[in-house]
Formats: structure tokens, C-alpha cells, sequence
């Protein structure tokens, strides 16, 4: 017993050392930094921006070969940008510019909405291809805005506002996608 009335204090202590480091990742993935504007840590945005790319480049593949007309000229558009875009951070942090790990794999939220999109065909995999990259591209704004504007890493700060408005752009052909 008296064990246990050590190593409780301990893990408590350990548990409220923890906490803030905890809580803004946990806050920034819970979507709370979102609503209330908050910037998000660099490693959250670095996270966050990769796999936003990677789910962008992997669903406009499939767009490629399942959309219409329209659908697949925007596929190639955001293929091409969100390449672009992946290979600029990967420069950042290769460059030692900024301190962060790439992920290695999209969210599984992001697996989920890639497979859900992999199984549909024709109009029905058109339209959820369209709300999809509304979502995500709305999300994507929304990001780089926060950490442009109060992010702690300098140049990850200017790279997220010069590649705002790219994101901007495709938030529009997004929704001009879904009229």
C-alpha cells in the first residue's frame, strides 16, 4: 500500500506536467483551436498540412480516373498544386528551417473519406469527391490563416501565408464544383 501512495503522487505529478503539452495538440485535433482561432502548434501544422496534401493528391488520383469532365480538370489542378505544396514543406523541414517530422501516413479520418470515395462510381463518386474537397479545403484555409497569423516559426509563418491563397483559390472551384 504505501508503494502505491508514492507512485500515485508521481503519476499525478506527471500527469499535470503533461497536460498543456497534451492539451494544445489534443485541442488543435479536437478542432477547439479551430473555433476559437487559435494558432496551432508548428508540429500540429506541419502534420496537418502534409496530410492534407497527401489526402488531396490520393483523392484527385481517383478522381482522375472516375470523375467527369470537370471533375477530373480540377483533380489535376489540385495534384499538381498539393505536389507543389508537399514538396515546399518537405524543403522547410529538410532545410532544418523548421523543427518537425513529417508524417508518415494520412489521419484515419482522412483513410476513412478516401475510402468511402474508392468505392463509389460515376454521379455518386462526382458528388462526394465535390462536398469532400469543399470540407477539406475549407479546413485547409482555415489552418494556414491561424498559423500564418500567429504561428511561431518565422518562415513556416510566411510559407503558410503565401500558400493561403492558392488554398483560397481552390475553396472557390470547389464549391463552383458543387453548383
Amino acid at each position: 500500500m504505501k508503494h502505491l501512495a508514492i507512485v500515485s503522487p508521481i503519476v499525478a505529478l506527471a500527469a499535470l506536467i503533461a497536460t498543456p503539452a497534451l492539451s494544445q495538440s489534443t485541442a488543435e485535433k479536437t478542432g477547439v483551436n479551430s473555433l476559437i482561432g487559435v494558432a496551432p502548434k508548428t508540429a500540429d501544422f506541419v502534420e496537418e498540412a502534409a496530410t492534407s496534401d497527401e489526402f488531396e493528391i490520393a483523392a484527385s488520383k481517383l478522381a482522375l480516373e472516375r470523375g467527369d469532365a470537370a471533375t477530373q480538370a480540377f483533380a489535376q489542378q489540385m495534384i499538381t498544386d498539393h505536389q507543389k505544396t508537399t514538396q515546399e514543406l518537405k524543403g522547410l523541414v529538410a532545410s532544418g528551417k523548421v523543427k518537425a517530422s513529417l508524417p508518415t501516413a494520412m489521419t484515419s479520418g482522412q483513410t476513412k473519406m478516401l475510402a468511402t470515395l474508392g468505392a463509389l462510381h460515376d454521379a455518386r463518386f462526382n458528388k462526394r469527391y465535390h462536398v469532400d474537397q469543399v470540407k477539406v479545403h475549407k479546413d485547409a484555409v482555415n489552418l494556414f490563416k491561424r498559423y500564418a497569423k500567429g504561428g511561431d516559426n518565422a518562415d513556416l509563418k510566411t510559407w503558410a501565408a503565401t500558400t493561403r491563397p492558392t488554398l483560397e483559390h481552390h475553396l472557390q472551384m470547389a464549391e463552383d464544383l458543387n453548383k
